[in-house]
């Protein structure tokens, strides 16, 4: 798939079929993430990989916002350090890796942000020296998903020519 295609379209999948991941895709996925830029290439980011059956259902419990994670056959937190970039570095490399699970038939969806779903440091182990910022839920979906069916503004509505109220789209 190419990237403008997945990126045009991926959706949120919450939902998934039991099926494990195959470990050369967990490997790429957490690869496209560690392959991401960072600010003074810092790279500010750990990721634990989650597969245990019992831990993804104590995720799923303690991730208020992401229940859905009990049935994925695989999750992964993304910790940070306490740094200016961290959050946005990150992100990025959240970004990278459900682009490339999804470019691989895989859905994903983003649990929770900063602070919301610290509660899973004691059950992974992650010291509280760093953030959770993310638990990504993976797995392949238990539904046929629309590929690019997406309410989204119109590129009018978002995009500006060299001043904001400069309409992108009148070049």
């Amino acid at each position: 798939m190419e990237v403008f295609d997945a990126v045009r379209t991926m959706l949120a999948v919450r939902s998934y079929l039991e099926t494990p991941v195959p470990q050369e895709l967990v490997r790429q996925i957490v690869e496209a993430g560690r392959l991401t830029g960072s600010a003074k290439n810092a790279q500010p980011w750990h990721f634990i990989v989650i597969e245990n059956r019992d831990t993804l259902r104590q995720i799923g419990a303690l991730a208020r916002t992401g229940p859905y994670v009990a049935q994925a056959p695989l999750a992964i937190a993304v910790a940070v350090e306490k740094t200016p970039f961290a959050v946005s570095d990150a992100s990025r490399a959240i970004e990278a890796m459900l682009l490339t699970a999804w470019s691989d038939g895989i859905g994903a969806n983003w649990v929770g942000f900063v602070g919301s779903v610290d509660t899973v440091k004691p059950l992974l182990g992650i010291p509280e020296a760093l953030d959770v910022l993310a638990v990504l839920a993976f797995g392949y979906p238990a539904a046929a998903v629309g590929r690019g069916k997406k309410k989204r503004k119109t590129l009018a509505e978002v995009a500006h020519r060299e001043q904001f109220g400069h309409p992108f789209e009148e070049a």
